[in-house]
């Protein structure tokens, strides 16, 4: 292929393809539709239906620079400023962690519990998202839970600020309140209580730093990774607020590391008297990926 032909879309796809294969993207071919499909303003399928078209040289530039910025390792939910989450789209930033398919099984959970243990009728549930980032739980529970109302905490004003643009997008900020909150610390009243907590907390430990993918280490924030040498310096306290948190028969429902599964039953069974770990929900992987523990 000479220079002196025509930059289509099949070629630039080719072209991008094997140049982010040479700089460890793991989804070469995916990255590269992505960022095409933004720069072109349309759906990431269309793409397939123009293989023969030129884009111009505006929207060249513009793939060429964002090209350039995710062979630096720069994630491409960042570089198109959104991301796709259980059928839904989000707005995120570097201020916010970037939503992911495994955090799906939280939402999963919920909907499944919910259908067998349904609210008695005209009673609001009560929902608790700690550790909210972008909002996709908060939004998610309220979206498809008409009757629910979620309390959307985070330690993070400006990440705060990513999940309210999300929550007033899927139309939903009548059944949320965003709380700027260390955990449960910024909750009043200190009684308030919910059928059902979700978190996805930070569970990284610290000594495992060097083994997290470049682009995450480099580019996502830290406090909504990282959490103490083993992981456990959030989970630890979150499980001990949330006993006096979720009502008798209620649902905590945590995301976590398939490596800590053991560590985080044993924070539960410490108060045996006020909790009971009913299951552990797998991935697509088969690794333990969503702990789901019920208030006595």
């Amino acid at each position: 292929m000479t220079d002196d032909q025509p930059w289509t879309t099949s070629r630039l796809l080719n072209w991008t393809t094997d140049y982010l294969k040479g700089h460890d993207s793991e989804s070469p071919r995916l990255d590269a539709e992505v960022l095409l499909a933004h720069c072109l303003n349309c759906e990431r399928i269309a793409l397939y239906t123009s293989f023969d078209s030129v884009p111009t040289p505006s929207q060249r530039a513009l793939y060429r620079d964002l090209v350039g910025k995710r062979a630096q390792q720069v994630p491409v939910a960042y570089l198109v400023g959104h991301r796709e989450f259980y059928s839904l789209d989000f707005h995120v930033t570097k201020d916010v962690l970037i939503p992911r398919p495994e955090t799906e099984f939280v939402v999963i959970s919920l909907l499944d519990l919910v259908k067998e243990y349904p609210p008695q009728p005209g009673k609001i549930l009560q929902i608790a998202d700690v550790g909210t980032g972008s909002g996709v739980l908060a939004v998610c529970a309220a979206k498809y839970l008409p009757r629910a109302h979620v309390t959307a905490l985070d330690i993070s004003a400006k990440a705060l600020q990513i999940a309210r643009k999300n929550v007033a997008q899927h139309g939903v900020s009548e059944q949320v309140t965003l709380v700027e909150s260390d955990l449960f610390e910024g909750i009043d009243p200190a009684g308030q209580t919910f059928d059902f907590i979700l978190s996805n907390p930070p569970y990284i430990g610290l000594q495992e730093m060097e083994v997290v993918a470049q682009d995450v280490r480099e580019n996502e924030p830290h406090v909504a990774l990282f959490a103490g040498p083993q992981g456990l310096d959030v989970i630890t306290p979150l499980v001990s607020q949330a006993t006096e948190r979720v009502v008798s028969g209620g649902w905590f429902l945590m995301e976590i590391s398939p490596h800590l599964e053991s560590s985080v039953v044993d924070l539960f069974n410490q108060r045996k008297e006020t909790w009971s770990v009913e299951s552990t929900t797998k991935d697509l992987a088969g690794h333990a990926r969503v702990i789901r523990a019920r208030r006595i």
